[in-house]
């Protein structure tokens, strides 16, 4: 598993786009009028946007408060330091609980069966490869301290308990959070807005105009707010730390 999690983690982000743009292949809904009634829509939008907004929350205060970077070094796994602050004091893999959640999420929006069905549980295979890649590094790194922190800190559960505390002892970092996750906003903002409004026409009283006209105001803003961020990041004008 340690040498199949190594490969899905240097090739992560090609295999993380497919997953994504899974989400908009056609497919049986879980949700439809015959099972669930007239306004049956209700149900994946808003249970999907709680989960994959509750995704998104975990990454960010898991950013803002003690930043890991899960980028690697040539492809591979790296870590300078073993990172305990914050909400890894209560998982050990907060923003993977955090990008599990989104995509939940923004599969139950879309609907699709063949998402949460098939490619949710693939994709919850590769992560736990990937964690196990992981903590064969950083066991083989940190030893006795990591092996420790592993029997305090649960590997997916998020332990509540101290979370008030740990937020009052530490401050968030929003510039961080922004800086750090502008890109990840963007790609989801924009998925989650055209499946609103190309999955449920009824959001738009079927009116294919509005639905496009909706379309070019959203996304291009969304697209503008990037770019702005992107150039504060890249001139200096605003840093992380």
């Amino acid at each position: 598993m340690v040498k199949i999690g190594n490969f899905f983690f240097k090739n992560r982000n090609f295999i993380f786009i497919f997953f994504y743009l899974a989400i908009f292949i056609p497919f049986w809904k879980i949700f439809t009028a015959e099972n669930m009634g007239i306004y049956y829509y209700w149900w994946p939008i808003i249970t999907g946007l709680f989960i994959t907004v509750f995704g998104q929350m975990i990454r960010g205060m898991t950013i803002g408060l003690a930043y890991i970077i899960r980028g690697g070094k040539d492809g591979k796994v790296f870590a300078e330091d073993l990172v305990t602050q914050g909400i890894f004091n209560h998982c050990r893999n907060p923003l993977y609980v955090g990008n599990i959640l989104m995509l939940t999420g923004v599969g139950v929006l879309s609907n699709s069966l063949l998402y949460v069905a098939v490619m949710l549980p693939i994709f919850l295979f590769i992560y736990h490869a990937i964690v196990l890649a992981e903590e064969s590094f950083l066991r083989n790194k940190f030893g006795h301290s990591y092996v420790e922190y592993c029997k305090r800190v649960s590997r997916w559960f998020i332990n509540p308990v101290g979370i008030v505390k740990t937020f009052a002892s530490m401050k968030f970092n929003w510039r961080r959070y922004i800086l750090k996750e502008y890109n990840t906003i963007c790609v989801w903002l924009i998925g989650i807005v055209l499946i609103l409004l190309f999955k449920y026409p009824e959001l738009t009283n079927n009116d294919t105009n509005r639905r496009n006209l909706l379309a070019i105001i959203i996304v291009p803003a969304i697209l503008v707010a990037y770019l702005f961020t992107r150039y504060l990041k890249k001139s200096g004008t605003v840093k992380a730390d």
